[in-house]
């Protein structure tokens, strides 16, 4: 008896197939379903995102509609096999991104099915970031152990050191943090330089010093010698920080109350022209990422960590090009449209001053809304002026384009430039 030949694969079958070989090798980044069709006429998209509940491995799959969100955490095969089934019932398009491909699966006019996969690669020059924030990371990647005695002692952990629930996406954070900065000090000129010199780290903003802290705790574990300052302008948080560090005996850390902008231009022990190798500013506020950003870039810092927040300068300012007009009248799509414009602008500056500048996640938008990082490592030579010029043309038109007249960071830099040239001329 002649046996049936076995059926080829389906498109489908093939998208769903690199989707179960993603979640099993730890390369799923993200998924989303799209172009509904039929059913529910407020559906929107599909989402789904890795998480860990009661330690075991989930997809939160959440149904975006137009005035509400539905979320369902499900085991990843019962949820796969739930994408599977939505797909041409609603969905008729779906787009997969992992570690390295991005497949796209869409539903033609004449009812079959594309299947396009394309390899992402890393653009030249790039820094390597580490992977994605979620829920999924192991205990054994975490850059702390709860032991860890600062833990305790900022109400991260309790005095059994366990994990305090109310304080989990704080100590996500912290982890996140150290694993981008070990992976910057790797790419850095820190990295080939002598252990025994001081790590000098400037933190503006540092708040209740959880991160400061960290910092602190992860360059001595790796052999370094730390000299770490937290920068903050409510005085009684830096009195609660510096009484910690004396109850805990730290060396090479310390707390000083001022304002980014004070402190930069004049105060404190890494005032101007002082030497610095990594400037953090997490969450200053507008203009204040641009003055820290500057301070870095001034001090030679070998790398430079901000998460902005609050970009407010250039929104006043911009005007929609005729083109955009239907799109930036609305007044969410205008502002996330500054935001961007603002952290882009930022990170050319920062590549003609000499840095490799990336915009990226910093953790997932669960843990906490302020979650983009602008990360700037020092270049081993600086651009040639063509390639400056060019940065610098980049930004003019950007600029120009949106009708900005002013950006604080380069109007910082310009006026050190103009500095630079009289004290020439003068010479």
């Amino acid at each position: 008896m002649t046996s049936l030949p076995t059926p080829l694969p389906t498109e489908p079958e093939k998208f769903i197939a690199r989707l179960r070989q993603s979640l099993a090798d730890g390369s799923f980044v993200s998924l989303a379903l799209g172009r509904p069709s039929g059913g529910e006429p407020s559906l929107d998209k599909l989402l789904a995102r890795r998480v860990v509940l009661r330690g075991a491995e989930h997809l939160s799959l959440v149904w975006r509609h137009r005035t509400k969100d539905i979320t369902k955490n499900l085991p990843q095969d019962e949820a796969v096999a739930l994408i599977a089934s939505q797909l041409a019932g609603p969905f008729q398009h779906a787009h997969l991104v992992t570690r390295g491909h991005d497949i796209q699966l869409a539903l033609g006019k004449r009812g079959s099915w594309g299947l396009r996969i394309g390899k992402l690669a890393a653009p030249a020059g790039a820094v390597a970031l580490p992977e994605p924030a979620g829920e999924h990371d192991r205990a054994r990647q975490r850059a702390l152990s709860l032991d860890t005695p600062f833990l305790a002692e900022l109400g991260i952990t309790d005095a059994q050191q366990r994990l305090v629930p109310a304080m989990a996406r704080k100590w996500r954070q912290i982890n996140k943090f150290l694993e981008v900065l070990t992976h910057a000090i790797a790419q850095s000129p820190l990295a080939a330089r002598d252990a025994a010199l001081p790590v000098r780290v400037l933190d503006f903003g540092a708040g209740k010093g959880y991160l400061t802290f960290a910092v602190q705790h992860q360059l001595l574990a790796s052999g370094r010698v730390p000299e770490v300052t937290g920068v903050e302008l409510r005085d009684d948080l830096t009195t609660l920080c510096n009484s910690a560090v004396a109850r805990l005996g730290l060396q090479g850390l310390r707390f000083e109350t001022g304002d980014i902008g004070q402190f930069a231009a004049a105060g404190g022990q890494n005032g101007p022209g002082a030497a610095l190798d990594i400037m953090i500013a997490l969450h200053a506020c507008d203009t204040a990422t641009d003055v820290a950003m500057h301070h870095g870039i001034r001090a030679n810092a070998a790398i430079i960590l901000c998460s902005p927040c609050c970009h407010k300068q250039l929104r006043p300012q911009m005007s929609a090009p005729a083109l955009l007009a239907p799109m930036l009248r609305h007044g969410i799509h205008m502002t996330e449209q500054a935001e961007m414009l603002t952290d882009s602008l930022r990170a050319l500056l920062l590549q003609a001053s000499g840095y490799e500048a990336q915009v990226f996640e910093f953790i997932s938008p669960e843990h906490t809304g302020k979650n983009k990082m602008v990360l700037a490592v020092k270049r081993a030579s600086p651009p040639s002026p063509a390639q400056r010029a060019a940065l610098l043309a980049q930004v003019a038109a950007l600029k120009a384009h949106y009708g900005v007249t002013e950006q604080h960071l380069e109007t910082l830099l310009a006026a050190d430039d103009s500095a630079q040239v009289a004290g020439a001329t003068a010479g």
